[in-house]
This record gives C-alpha cells, structure tokens and sequence, in this order.
C-alpha cells in the first residue's frame, strides 16, 4: 500500500504546532506504523524492558529506556544509545505507554540537534478507562503489529 509520506508530516506537523509542542509533530499510531513500514521513521521505545517483555513491543523498534524499573531512575545514556542507534538528521518517532515519556524523549531529542523527532500519540498501551485499564486507545487497541515473547 503506497503512503503519501509528505501528507502525513505534514498532518503530524500541524497537529504539534496546535498543540505548540518543541519536536516536529505528532503521528497517531497508525501513522507511525504506516511510515515505518515504508522506511520513512525509527521507532524508539522508551519503555522499560520490563514494559517491553510484559506487554509487548513493536517488532523492529529500538529499545532505549527513558528510566529504569522499578526505581524509575532517568536513564542517564539516552542520548548517547540514541546516538548510536539513529543519526541526528533520521526521522525518528518516540513511543511509551501513553505519549508522556516519549514527549519528554522527542523533546530531548530536539532539544540535542535532532530536527525530526515525533511523539507517538496515546503510546503502545493508551489511555486508561473507568476502570483504570489501558484499553481505550494506542498502539495495541489500534490493532497494529506487535509481539510478545
């Protein structure tokens, strides 16, 4: 399926400047795994391996915690495992569990010379419902790929 990539920068572009975020935009999850699959962005997981071994992950994405379990300690090399993993001139889209450590990453990210960085709107597991579940939106209730091993 052909994606018209500069279509979707362009709709994630505006929905940052909307939203007045620091960071290139913000992609719905099915816009993320649509530019992935066309090579177009990174995916950096910025969950705990905790998180990715307990709930699931996105095939291919990066593993770079933005803080460690349980003691939720910030991960002090972030910068440094995302130098390694994409260069500052990659698109790279960041994911959490519910868009708010993948924010601060994209931030971050920005804030240290990389110029497309994007925040992955409701996370891999999304909003909670009342009953305090994360089944309300995001990565997984998208019904978009992803593994548990």
């Amino acid at each position: 399926m052909a994606i018209d990539t500069v279509a979707v920068f362009a709709a994630a572009a505006a929905r940052g400047k909307e939203k007045n975020v620091p960071f290139a935009g913000l992609l719905t999850p099915a816009e993320a795994w649509l530019l992935y699959e066309a090579g177009a962005i990174r995916i950096v997981d910025t969950r705990t391996r905790a998180e990715r071994d307990l709930i699931g992950y996105v095939p291919g994405s990066i593993p770079i915690e933005w803080y460690d379990y349980p003691g939720k300690v910030r991960n002090g090399s972030f910068m440094d495992e995302l130098r390694e993993a994409a260069e500052p001139t990659d698109r790279v889209a960041f994911l959490c569990r519910s868009g708010v450590r993948s924010a601060h990453a994209a931030t971050l990210a920005t804030e240290n010379g990389y110029g497309s960085a994007y925040n992955i709107l409701e996370g891999f597991e999304g909003d909670k419902n009342d009953k305090a579940q994360r089944r309300v939106n995001g990565w997984q209730m998208a019904g978009l790929p992803w593994r548990q091993d």
